[in-house]
């Protein structure tokens, strides 16, 4: 049974496939971005499906060949900075609590992570409790290089990857595999894409936990297992340009290239990022640190570096940002500070429930 929103594009589609209710992000020439409307929409079929018996699991997935989801919308990001910005903290407010709504959902939530799944792609599938990945999985969170922070609670998944992997994947922005992907704990099973459409037929049948072990399969080996001792000493330092100089000094090539990385992303995303991760690391909710993203990210959109960012990745695609401040050594511990300080009555993030540990 397919719904849609009225309009000349249906974003988002839902219909139920025997006990299973599907939901098929459909922008797919615009790599399934989300927009506000999907954001709601999404969350009203999950709420229905929650009180549906005839419902026993939901799945989501992305139409077309390259991937599940590449995040927000952030050309209209850009657009809503420029303007004044009343509509992106609208979004997030949305969306991040359709990320704890996911994290929290009483029946199996299973997410086909197939191709590219970033920032709020991550956000709708890696929070499930069944995060399936294939060999043309690419799982990121990018947003220090358009001068932005992890957000939709991934500084709370990336924190509780082994060792510093997650701040390793949050400085660079790197983009992982499935077998990197299941090691940094933000997906459960690798099934072949070629397999996928044997996998949703079986659902439509069958319990999560029983059709999974039919497709499963092992993935080819990734990069970040033999790359532990460098990231875990490097990324553990206090400070980001202690990690810079360990990263540099270390003698590894890939070492010095994530140097490079992270030193041609935003300064300030950088050394607001990881004090983000360090404060989600000991906080216990999801919906704690969503609270913390919601306050961090309102507070980039009113800086420069975030259009900036925006403007040289996607609008005028010069890769050459020029981010204010320039270097790492002038962001301040204040400026960081003032970054996760509260917005004030009316303006935070708030949930019914405080949420109890996953």
């Amino acid at each position: 049974m397919k719904t849609d929103d009225g309009s000349a594009e249906n974003t988002v589609l839902f219909e139920i496939q025997g006990r299973t209710g599907v939901v098929t992000l459909n922008r797919p020439k615009a790599l399934n971005a989300l927009t506000h409307p999907m954001v709601r929409r999404i969350d009203e079929a999950l709420t229905a499906w929650e009180h549906d018996p005839a419902v026993h699991q939901v799945m989501i997935r992305g139409a077309g060949e390259r991937g599940l989801c590449a995040g927000g919308d952030i050309r209209a990001i850009h657009d809503d900075a420029k303007a004044g910005a009343t509509a992106s903290p609208a979004f997030w407010r949305d969306e991040y609590r359709l990320n704890a709504h996911i994290a929290r959902y009483p029946k199996p939530y299973v997410a086909l992570m197939d191709g590219i799944v970033m920032g709020g792609g991550v956000g709708v599938s890696a929070h499930g409790g069944v995060r399936v990945v294939t060999e043309r999985s690419r799982v990121a969170m990018p947003e220090t290089g358009i001068g932005f922070v992890p957000d939709i609670g991934g500084t709370y998944l990336l924190a509780r990857a082994p060792g510093e992997l997650g701040t390793h994947l949050a400085l660079t922005g790197a983009a992982v595999g499935a077998a990197d992907a299941l090691l940094c704990g933000l997906a459960d099973h690798f099934v072949p894409a070629r397999r996928l459409d044997e996998l949703t037929a079986g659902l439509a049948a069958a319990p999560a936990h029983e059709v999974l072990p039919r497709y499963a399969d092992t993935p080819a080996p990734g990069d970040l297992a033999g790359r532990r001792p460098w990231i875990d000493h490097c990324y553990a330092a206090d400070t980001v340009e202690e990690i810079v100089d360990r990263l540099l000094g270390h003698g590894d090539p890939a070492a010095k290239e994530a140097a490079e990385t992270i030193l041609a992303k935003s300064p300030t995303a950088l050394k607001v990022t990881l004090a983000a991760l360090r404060r989600a690391a000991g906080t216990q909710t999801l919906e704690r640190v969503l609270v913390q993203e919601f306050r961090v990210s309102c507070r980039a959109l009113a800086l420069p570096d975030l259009v900036e960012g925006i403007r040289a990745q996607v609008v005028d695609k010069d890769r050459s940002p020029r981010w204010s401040p320039a270097a790492l050594e002038a962001v301040t511990d204040a400026e960081v500070e003032r970054f996760f300080t509260p917005l004030g009555a009316g303006y935070e993030l708030e949930f019914p429930e405080a949420g109890a540990p996953r």
